[in-house]
C-alpha cells in the first residue's frame, strides 16, 4: 500500500508528477481523497452556525478540487498512455468517483446549506459572480436529483454510476478495436499514391513489429491518407469497411458497442424521467444557451435548408468529375475523399500534400505563438515539467515583463494506447487562495503524424486548423480572470457556447499575414508562395455544403436520438431517416457510425453535438468584427480577451457575446465565411 505522503497523486503543491504516477497509486489516492470529501460533508452538514461563503463554500471547493485534480490526472493518462494495468486501475475506481459526484449533487443537507446562504443577508453583499455561483448550484442540485424522494434518489445514483462505467467501456472498446487492426503488405504497387511520409511511417511500424514491408493501421495519420490518396480502390474499400464497422457486431463481440448504445440511451431516458423531463434532450438543453430541443432542431433545419442546395451542387460536380476523369461510374463512400482530392487538385491546382510540405511542426508552433502574441500581447516560452511521453512538450504563457499567466502541455502525435481525435482539458484551474493566485494549466492533445525518415513532422492545413482550434480552448481556460473555481476558465460555460473561442482561432489559419510567418518548406525553407495561398483561399470552401450537411446530419441524429423513447428506437433506422432528410452522400447499410460516435456516447456531447454548428455562428460573427476592424487590431483583441475569454461563466454566454459584439449573434457571417451565399441570377 502506498503511503499518503509518498503518493504522487496526493501532492497538489505544483504540477502533476507524471514521471512518478503508477497504476498502484490510483486506488489508495482516490479512496483517501473521497474519504476527505465525505468527512468535510459530514462536518458541513452538522455545523450549527449559519453557512457563509468562507465557512461553507470555500472548504467545499477546496476538498472537491483536490479530488478533481487527482482524478483528472488519472483520466488523462488513461486517454493518452492507455495500458492494461492503467485501464484496470481506472475502471476499478471509476464507480467510486462517479458515485461520489452523484451523491454530492443530491445531498439534501448540502442543498439546504446553499438555500440558507441564498436567503441570508450575506447573499446580497456578495459580488454578482458569487451570487451566480450559488444560484447555479441550486439549479445543479435540482438536476442532480437532490429534490427526489429517497427511493428515486437511490435509483438516480445507480443510474449515474452505470452511465459513467458504460461510457468508459464504449471509449475503451473503440480504442481496442482501432488498435487491434493491422494490415501488412510487401507489395509496393498496393500502396501506390500514398505520400512518402506515410510510407515511411508504415515501414517504421512494420520494423518495430519485427516484419518487413509496410504495416498500415486505422490511426488517423495512416487511415486518412489511405482514403485520400491510395490509388488501389480495393485497398480504400477494405480500410473504409474496417474503419466504419469498428466496435460493432462485425468484430469481436466483447468490443461491440451496440448493446452499450441501448444501455446508455435507456439510462439517460430514465435519468430525465426521474427529474421530471419528457426526454433526455430536454434535460441536456436545460443548462445551455438554446431554449429547447425544438429550438435546436429548428436552427439545424433552417441551416440545412440554406446549405443543402450547395451540398447538392458539390455532389453533382464531384460525381461528374469522377465519371469523366477517374472512370468511376458510381462514386462509392470509399471513393469520396480520393475523388475529392483529385477534383480539388484539378479545379484549383491545389494539393493538400503540396501545402503540407510548407507546414513543418516548428514553423507551425512559431506561427501559432506569434498569433497569441499579436492578439493578446502574451509570449509563449518552452519550459520544463514531468511528462507522460517523451514527445510531449511543456510551455509557459507570460506577459512581456515575465509575469506567468498560465502553462500548457502539448501532445501532438498519434500512437498506440492514445485515444483518437483532438481535445483540450484542464489540469489546474485559476483560483484565488487567500493571497495566492493559482496559475491555470491545460492539456492540448492531437493525433498528428510523428517525425519520420529523419525529417520533422509536417502538418496538413486541416491539422493546423485543428491545432489552432484546441489552442483556442486552451486560451479560454488560461486567460480567464475569474478567481472562483466554478466560474473560472471553461468551468460552467454553457456547452453550446464553449466552442466559440476554439472555432474563432481557426480563422487565423487563413490569413496571409499569419501564413507568411508560419510556413517554411520542409526541404527548401522557402515560405508559402502567394500564388499557392491564393489557390488555398479559392479552395477554402471546397465542398463546404457537403461538410455542413454532414455535421447537421450528426447533430440531428444526436438530438432526435435523445428525444425518442429508447424502447421503441432502432438508432440505425433513425439514422437512415435523418439521412433521407438531409444527406446527399449515403453510406452503405453495413456502416456503423453510431458505434464510434464517442462524442455523444462517451464524451459529454449527448443531445449537445449541435453545439459545434451553434458556436460556429457565434465565432464567425465574432471574427467578422476583426475583419471589419483589422485582424490584429489590438483594441478588438483586448475586447475579445476581456469580454469573452476573461469572463469564464461569470455571466451568461450570450451576455458576453453581446458585450463584445454590441448586438446578438447573426447567421450571415457564417454563411459568408463558408461560401454559402446565393449568387445573383
Amino acid at each position: 500500500m502506498t503511503s499518503k505522503s509518498s503518493n504522487p497523486l496526493l501532492d497538489f503543491s505544483g504540477l502533476p508528477h507524471f514521471d512518478a504516477i503508477r497504476p498502484e497509486h490510483i486506488e489508495p489516492a482516490i479512496h483517501s481523497l473521497i474519504q476527505d470529501c465525505e468527512a468535510l460533508l459530514d462536518r458541513l452538514t452538522h455545523q450549527t452556525e449559519s453557512p457563509t461563503w468562507d465557512t461553507f463554500i470555500t472548504p467545499l471547493e477546496d476538498v472537491n478540487e483536490r479530488l478533481a485534480r487527482a482524478w483528472g490526472q488519472v483520466s488523462h493518462l488513461n486517454a493518452v498512455v492507455n495500458t492494461p494495468e492503467l485501464r484496470a486501475a481506472y475502471n476499478a475506481v471509476l464507480p467510486q468517483v462517479a458515485q461520489y459526484w452523484a451523491r454530492l449533487g443530491q445531498d439534501e443537507a448540502l442543498l439546504e446549506g446553499y438555500r440558507t446562504l441564498h436567503h441570508s443577508p450575506e447573499f446580497e453583499k456578495l459580488p454578482a459572480s458569487r451570487q451566480r455561483i450559488i444560484t447555479q448550484a441550486l439549479r445543479d442540485f435540482r438536476l442532480g436529483g437532490a429534490e427526489l424522494p429517497p427511493a428515486e434518489k437511490a435509483r438516480f445514483l445507480e443510474v449515474q454510476e452505470t452511465l459513467a462505467a458504460t461510457g468508459a467501456r464504449f471509449e475503451q472498446n473503440l480504442l481496442d478495436a482501432t488498435n487491434s487492426f493491422t494490415y501488412d503488405t510487401q507489395d509496393p504497387d498496393e500502396l501506390a499514391g500514398l505520400p512518402p511520409e506515410v510510407l515511411s511511417m508504415a515501414a517504421e511500424t512494420a520494423r518495430q513489429a519485427g516484419r518487413s514491408g509496410w504495416r498500415l493501421t486505422l490511426h488517423a495519420p495512416c487511415y486518412l491518407p489511405i482514403m485520400q490518396y491510395a490509388e488501389r480502390r480495393s485497398l480504400r474499400e477494405h480500410f473504409y469497411r474496417c474503419y466504419t464497422t469498428r466496435a460493432s457486431e462485425f468484430g469481436p463481440e466483447p468490443w461491440n458497442n451496440g448493446p452499450l448504445i441501448q444501455t446508455l440511451l435507456a439510462l439517460r431516458a430514465e435519468e430525465a424521467r426521474l427529474l421530471g423531463f419528457d426526454h433526455f434532450a430536454q434535460l441536456s438543453v436545460e443548462p445551455k444557451m438554446a431554449e429547447s430541443p425544438e429550438a435546436v432542431l429548428a436552427f439545424l433545419r433552417d441551416l440545412a435548408q440554406r446549405a443543402k442546395p450547395f451540398a447538392e451542387q458539390d455532389w453533382k460536380m464531384l460525381t461528374a468529375f469522377a465519371q469523366a476523369r477517374l472512370g468511376l461510374d458510381v462514386v462509392q463512400p470509399w471513393d469520396l475523399a480520393y475523388a475529392s482530392e483529385k477534383l480539388r487538385t484539378a479545379q484549383y491546382d491545389y494539393s493538400e500534400q503540396e501545402v503540407k510540405a510548407y507546414f513543418p511542426e516548428h514553423s507551425v508552433l512559431k506561427g501559432l505563438f506569434q498569433v497569441i502574441q499579436k492578439l493578446y500581447g502574451l509570449v509563449v516560452h518552452p519550459a520544463q515539467a514531468e511528462v507522460w511521453h517523451e514527445t510531449v512538450r511543456f510551455y509557459e504563457l507570460k506577459t512581456p515583463t515575465g509575469t506567468l499567466i498560465g502553462q500548457f502541455y502539448l501532445d501532438l502525435y498519434a500512437r498506440n494506447g492514445k485515444r483518437g481525435g483532438a481535445w483540450m482539458d484542464d489540469a489546474i484551474t485559476r483560483r484565488r487562495r487567500g493571497d495566492t493566485l493559482q496559475i491555470p494549466v491545460a492539456y492540448l492533445t492531437c493525433n498528428f503524424s510523428a517525425p519520420s525518415g529523419g525529417k520533422p513532422a509536417t502538418f496538413t492545413h486541416d491539422e493546423v486548423i485543428t491545432l489552432f482550434h484546441e489552442c483556442g480552448h486552451g486560451l479560454h481556460h488560461l486567460l480567464t480572470q475569474m478567481e472562483d473555481l466554478p466560474l473560472s476558465g471553461i468551468h460552467g460555460v454553457e456547452w453550446d457556447a464553449v466552442e466559440l473561442p476554439s472555432q474563432f482561432m481557426e480563422n487565423f489559419c487563413w490569413e496571409w499575414e499569419v501564413l507568411q510567418d508560419m510556413t517554411h518548406h520542409v526541404d527548401t525553407g522557402t515560405p508559402l508562395p502567394r500564388s499557392l495561398y491564393e489557390r488555398m483561399l479559392a479552395a477554402k470552401n471546397f465542398q463546404s455544403g457537403m461538410q455542413t450537411m454532414r455535421q447537421i446530419e450528426f447533430s440531428l441524429f444526436d438530438m432526435e436520438l435523445h428525444r425518442a423513447v429508447p424502447t421503441h428506437l432502432d438508432p440505425l433506422r433513425l439514422l437512415e431517416r435523418i439521412r433521407a432528410e438531409v444527406a446527399v452522400v449515403k453510406p452503405p447499410v453495413w456502416h456503423r457510425f453510431p458505434h464510434s460516435f464517442s462524442h455523444i456516447f462517451a464524451g459529454g456531447y449527448a443531445a449537445g453535438y449541435y453545439s459545434y454548428k451553434w458556436a460556429e455562428v457565434l465565432s464567425a460573427d465574432a471574427y467578422a468584427l476583426f475583419e471589419e476592424s483589422g485582424v490584429f487590431n489590438p483594441e478588438i483583441g483586448r475586447r475579445f480577451q476581456n469580454e469573452i475569454l476573461a469572463q469564464g461563466s461569470s455571466r451568461p454566454a450570450l451576455d458576453s457575446f453581446i458585450a463584445f459584439r454590441g448586438r446578438p449573434p447573426q447567421l450571415d457571417a457564417l454563411l459568408r465565411h463558408q461560401g454559402m451565399v446565393p449568387q445573383p441570377a
